[in-house]
């Protein structure tokens, strides 16, 4: 007796399908076969300023304040780990400008492969033989064109490279760049810094030199990044310095749209809503500022740094 040859159970059930007359004498269609979905295009995740203020226009200027935190390899967050987290945060956001803190020369000269030739660099090292940690701003060259800059340090010598006073924990300095902004034609001021974390009469004085030496760009639009160390407000004295006495306007206040808020210095614990910004940017008052925001990208539980950066999209007055 012939092998029986064996019939797999969905082609019983498709030939009942077939021959099955459906109410009302018609035969049941065959199924027909759907071809898989194509794969969805792979796309860029959208900036975050993007995706609060709308895409930028020409004259719109996106900066950001970033403290890095310098580079070192105690694990967990060291630099290694961290340094692909930051370069996609960089290289998603894009922004035109950038000042950053705490930066030592060879974790910027990683920072500058990850960013890419449209970006380039002016700043030094704070310490008298220009190593230590930069006060840096980054730009897009493509864009912005460097007329002159210099810096100095907060100290009651300011132009000695190095120098030291009102009791600082560390050496405190400036980056300042008078950049032609080539889309509008406007020339405008770029000021960075990092004020002491130790001592509060060192924040106040080293904020009035600050206010007393932005005239070296002369009269131009001014742009002031920095980690100040002291929650933005009313309560702090450096903030009170300079939207005060510099006539400054505090970016998050006089932003057209807003991002949540968070401290911006977490320290690798879970963010605070609602938390101190002690990183600012801060503008002359020709300057509309169209959105602010506090970017928490992270990936995984990896944070690119121990402080969140702070954006800005602006137009120059």
């Amino acid at each position: 007796m012939p092998a029986r040859v064996p019939i797999a159970r969905s082609a019983i059930l498709l030939a009942l399908l077939v021959c099955i007359p459906a109410v009302g004498g018609d035969s049941v269609r065959q199924p027909v076969a759907v071809p898989p979905a194509p794969p969805k295009p792979v796309t860029s995740p959208l900036p975050a300023m993007d995706a609060l203020a709308g895409p930028a226009g020409p004259a719109d200027l996106d900066v950001m304040t970033f403290n890095l935190r310098y580079a070192g390899n105690n694990t967990p967050n060291a630099w290694p780990q961290r340094r692909p987290v930051m370069r996609n945060l960089l290289t998603t956001e894009r922004p035109d400008l950038i000042g950053i803190q705490e930066g030592l020369d060879g974790q910027l000269k990683e920072l500058d492969e990850d960013l890419g030739t449209r970006y380039r660099r002016i700043g030094r090292g704070r310490n008298s033989d220009g190593l230590g940690e930069h006060a840096a701003i980054y730009f897009d060259e493509t864009r912005l064109q460097p007329q002159r800059h210099g810096h100095y340090w907060l100290s009651s010598t300011p132009e000695v490279p190095g120098s030291i006073s009102w009791g600082t924990a560390y050496i405190r300095m400036v980056t300042w760049v008078l950049f032609l902004d080539t889309e509008t034609g406007r020339r405008f001021c770029a000021v960075n810094t990092h004020l002491d974390n130790h001592s509060e009469y060192a924040r106040r004085e080293g904020a009035r030199l600050i206010t007393e030496r932005l005239a070296d760009c002369g009269p131009v639009p001014t742009v002031l990044t920095g980690d100040f160390n002291s929650p933005a407000g009313p309560d702090s004295v450096p903030y009170r310095q300079l939207t005060e006495n510099a006539h400054l306007r505090d970016t998050w206040a006089a932003a057209a749209r807003q991002g949540p808020v968070y401290a911006t210095f977490h320290g690798y614990r879970p963010l605070m809503a609602g938390g101190p910004r002690v990183d600012w940017i801060l503008t002359s008052p020709d300057v509309t500022v169209l959105g602010a925001l506090i970017n928490t990208h992270h990936e995984g539980a990896q944070f690119p740094s121990d402080h969140l950066p702070v954006q800005a999209r602006l137009r120059l007055g």
